[in-house]
């Protein structure tokens, strides 16, 4: 797959310039986006991610859109993942609704810069050194397992995590209690000091980073190709702030996608290793031979991601339907 360096410019130009309309279209003025405005523009960057996947089928061929559009579905849902994350950072600090827009775009954008950064790191190592897949695959295997021991007690885990980020922030920063509308940085008694919006975008910024450690190893589990995992990424998080509006009630009812993420991210991780094996230039692995397995293809790969979100959703939606009802028929029976 050849992608010329303007390509690439005008690329990262398009996605810059779509997060600049979105910050003068959406989030300069504070205010809480309707489920209406949510909804549309949530549709708006889903088309754009789908139409550029036929852009990717022009330009390439149906070989690397499959990649693209299997890359784009697993980030999305782990960008799902991330909005329940954000959801407990801001009851955390108790930021009103009509702020939250700004810390979230801020985020998002920190996100795709730290997540570049590590596109790059990866594209590098895996030109270099074929083995880097074994520490992908083993990595993303770890991780999914430590996604099944935390699935239930996400909350705890996120509220000790902050404490830990505001109290080492609260000591580099001055800081004060009290919001001043949307800024980041207020005057109190004439000094400068930290807003707690600001402790919150410290907060959304880490946790971006601990999500990109495990979404670039996982994309990478998909598509060698690094102007497919940026695009994909990139589409991923658009969209995401209206995302958070549009579905933010409806997180706390996805009680298995924890378990789905975690299916998936075993998955990649086994093919990572098979894929690992299968190029396999360790001297201590076969000799330095490669290892005959069979490798899983990306249509493959797609059917099992699309399956298991699809599973997911709707166990979550049966387990939260009969809880409800359970409760509806221990009040009645209460009364």
């Amino acid at each position: 797959m050849q992608v010329s360096a303007l390509e690439w410019v005008i690329t990262i130009a398009v996605v810059l310039a779509l997060f600049v309309f979105d910050f003068y279209a959406h989030v300069r003025t504070p205010h809480e986006p309707s489920f209406r405005e949510s909804g549309f523009w949530s549709a708006v960057y889903v088309g754009l991610a789908l139409a550029f996947g036929g852009y990717v089928a022009w330009r390439w061929g149906s070989t690397y859109t499959g990649e693209y559009y299997a890359g784009f579905v697993t980030e999305k849902a782990l960008s799902v993942d991330n909005l329940f994350v954000f959801l407990i950072i801001m009851s955390t600090f108790a930021v009103p609704r009509i702020y939250q827009q700004k810390v979230l775009l801020i985020g998002i954008v920190l996100a795709l810069v730290m997540r570049g950064a590590f596109i790059a790191v990866g594209a590098a190592a895996i030109n270099a050194f074929s083995w880097v897949f074994y520490l992908f695959g083993l990595f993303l295997i770890y991780t999914a397992a430590k996604l099944l021991r935390e699935s239930g007690h996400e909350v705890e885990a996120e509220q000790q995590r902050d404490s830990r980020i505001v109290a080492f922030a609260e000591k580099v920063l001055p800081t004060t209690e009290e919001y001043d509308r949307d800024r980041l940085i207020t005057r109190v008694d004439g000094k400068r000091v930290a807003t707690p919006l600001l402790l919150a975008l410290v907060a959304i910024g880490f946790t971006d980073l601990l999500f990109a450690l495990d979404s670039i190893p996982a994309i990478y589990g998909l598509t060698e190709q690094p102007y497919l995992v940026f695009t994909a990424n990139a589409f991923a998080l658009m969209g995401l702030r209206q995302l958070y509006f549009l579905i933010g009630g409806l997180l706390d009812r996805l009680v298995y996608l924890s378990y789905g993420l975690a299916a998936i991210l075993a998955f990649i991780g086994v093919k990572l290793v098979l894929h690992a094996l299968h190029e396999n230039t360790l001297p201590w692995v076969n000799g330095g031979e490669h290892v005959a397995v069979p490798e899983v293809s990306t249509p493959v790969s797609l059917g099992v991601i699309l399956g298991v979100l699809a599973v997911a959703t709707v166990a979550s939606l049966i387990k939260t339907r009969r809880r409800a009802a359970t409760a509806a028929g221990t009040d009645a029976s209460g009364e």
